[in-house]
């Protein structure tokens, strides 16, 4: 698994344990510090995955509405918590990540939820995603700065 796909899933899960343990982030991202498995996590990666949780949490509000609107049928509070935190990771990352193409970010997103959602969570997802990239992103938008860096050449 590349480095950034490994930051994204461990992002995801920080968010998860937020979501449904009810949680501070800080509280998870301090317990995640020492808990990271050092033989498959550098101290780098460990604070990539803080940085990436901390944006979805810092655009939250933002994010969730975003969601809401593309989900009509579908109340926030009732999507499973997997896909919702996915979709949170994600949306968050394509309009303030920066680095990464909405398409990019779509996919990664798509290959999380087959990884631990349900069988219709891949295509839940990318529809929803999907439709919020059309609605708020620029494609352009790959080529500003980097707000979660990875260090060269250890995609």
């Amino acid at each position: 698994m590349n480095r950034r796909r490994q930051i994204r899933e461990l992002a995801f899960k920080l968010l998860f344990q937020v979501d449904v343990g009810k949680q501070p982030l800080s509280d998870v991202a301090a317990s995640f510090r020492e808990v990271a498995p050092r033989d498959r996590v550098d101290e780098r990666m460990v604070e990539a995955v803080i940085r990436l949780s901390e944006l979805a949490m810092e655009h939250l509000a933002e994010v969730d509405e975003m969601i809401r609107g593309a989900a009509e049928k579908w109340p926030l509070e009732r999507l499973a918590a997997v896909d919702r935190n996915i979709m949170r990771l994600a949306t968050a990352e394509m309009l303030h990540g920066r680095d990464v193409p909405p398409s990019v970010a779509i996919n990664e997103a798509v290959e999380l939820a087959k990884k631990y959602g349900t069988e219709d969570s891949g295509r839940f997802v990318n529809g929803v995603l999907g439709a919020l990239a059309r609605r708020y992103c620029d494609e352009g938008d790959a080529q500003k700065p980097p707000a979660v860096p990875v260090p060269p050449n250890e995609e």
